[in-house]
């Protein structure tokens, strides 16, 4: 089995789109856009997908009142400063400290327009190796 994605119920997907392209280099893989605007998000290396969409049929979460520890979603940055300054310039809100792990990692979270935590990760190893 492998993970093929993970969906988000959100109240403006068609603007959240456009946020998520723009500035978190986000591709549009699939949209759907009736009856319930939905859109499939890969990320640069088109290898992790994230759905948003607007089902009435469930409650759009507060997702401000989710701590960022309880969910997030995590981009690789290799200029933590730079996405920093540039995320808060298009409208995200910086809400924790640059943290250092002990394995030498650095972390720090902000919230996009919607207030859906996102996590930026300087990895001294990235997680992942390409498979060989």
């Amino acid at each position: 089995m492998r993970l093929e994605h993970i969906a988000l119920n959100v109240a403006d997907p068609d603007a959240m789109a456009r946020w998520y392209t723009s500035h978190l280099g986000m591709q549009i893989v699939r949209h759907i856009p009736t009856p319930n605007a939905t859109y499939f998000l890969a990320d640069s290396a088109r290898m992790s997908v994230i759905e948003i969409y607007h089902n009435p049929a469930a409650p759009v979460p507060d997702y401000a009142a989710f701590s960022p520890l309880a969910l997030h979603l995590a981009f690789s940055t290799s200029d933590m400063e730079g996405d920093i300054a540039r995320l808060v310039a298009a409208g995200a809100t910086h809400v924790s400290p640059i943290d250092v792990t002990p394995a030498g990692d650095r972390l720090t979270f902000l919230r996009d327009p919607w207030q859906i935590a996102i996590q930026l990760a300087q990895r001294k190893t990235p997680l992942l190796q390409p498979a060989s």
